[in-house]
């Protein structure tokens, strides 16, 4: 059983990660190379825990329990000696990650579960250099972002490792709230990146013919495809529109639609001018640094909302 954990980046979503597996109950050991973000981690988590707290999702009590759960380290040995179970979330460089895994290999026990929190880069590629035996202790566990907020993770099922060993992890993953996907085939971007790339290919296409502004293109698709899909998927909406009726659609729209094999030149020219979106001030709206916190905590009350409804689907 997986009770001690370690996780190794104390970035974006390492942070995050942590603070999600401390607030169930699980011991963290985070490890982080770099001083300054170290030194910063727990005030980061304690701030995503103090939005919760402020939604009335969760007691001050419980908060400073889970602040107490987690241990930083400046040493990965002292770190990870003890885990049951490691997920890293350091740079998306294949060298960086492969380097990880074979210390990691070196310092824990031989039944240590080893994960990559990538959706980027190929399982295949980040165990390469290691043998057939140690192979069969990686998967891919992708979280996404924020992931204190959005339940989806995905778990790599690629035929390496033993079932019992996949299903401690998934089992995991459900005693901290979450929803996992079982990803079965090694493919770029694995599930949920592809069918939002899908979405942001058309959106980004629009923009650029001009079919209308930024605002009425978000109405368009939040109040539509993105209201079902709140609460349900694709292939249920299919199937509810009558499957004759999509496969016509299809045959109709398809052929006009973006076939694009590359990220838009639009996207493309805004980040040419350092125009990043929130975490500049400005992307295809603005958020200006007076605005900058109440935008970022109306954002997050909504995924926040939609969190504790999502907890009745089956």
């Amino acid at each position: 059983m997986i009770q001690n954990i370690t996780v190794v980046g104390a970035g974006t979503m390492g942070h995050a990660i942590a603070g999600c597996f401390a607030l169930y109950g699980y011991k963290v050991s985070v490890y982080e190379s770099f001083e300054a973000v170290r030194n910063i981690c727990k005030e980061k988590i304690k701030h995503q825990y103090d939005f919760l707290v402020s939604e009335g999702v969760l007691d001050e009590a419980k908060e400073q329990k889970a602040l107490d759960n987690i241990t930083l380290y400046a040493d990965l040995a002292e770190a990870a000696k003890d885990a049951d179970y490691v997920i890293e979330a350091i740079p998306e460089v294949p060298e960086l990650k492969q380097e990880l895994f074979d210390s990691l290999i070196q310092i824990c026990r031989e039944d240590t579960i080893f994960a990559s929190n990538t959706s980027s880069i190929a399982f295949s590629k980040l165990t390469e250099k290691l043998d057939e035996k140690n192979k069969k202790r990686v998967m891919v566990c992708h979280w996404y972002n924020p992931a204190h907020l959005i339940p989806l993770v995905e778990l790599s099922f690629f035929g390496n490792m033993e079932e019992a060993r996949y299903q401690e992890v998934e089992d995991l993953y459900r005693s901290i709230e979450k929803r996992p996907a079982k990803v079965r085939k090694d493919i770029p971007g694995l599930l949920a990146n592809r069918i939002q790339q899908g979405i942001a290919r058309e959106v980004f296409s629009l923009m650029e013919m001009g079919a209308a502004d930024a605002k009425d293109i978000e109405t368009a698709l939040k109040f539509g495809p993105a209201f079902r899909y709140a609460t349900t998927g694709q292939l249920e909406v299919a199937d509810f529109g009558g499957l004759d009726i999509w496969c016509k659609v299809g045959d109709n729209l398809l052929s006009d639609m973006d076939r694009s094999d590359h990220a838009s030149s639009l996207l493309r020219d805004k980040v040419e001018k350092g125009e990043l979106g929130f975490k500049t001030g400005r992307g295809f709206f603005e958020y200006p640094d007076s605005d900058r916190l109440k935008i970022q905590n109306q954002f997050n009350r909504r995924l926040l909302k939609q969190l504790e409804v999502s907890k009745s689907y089956d």
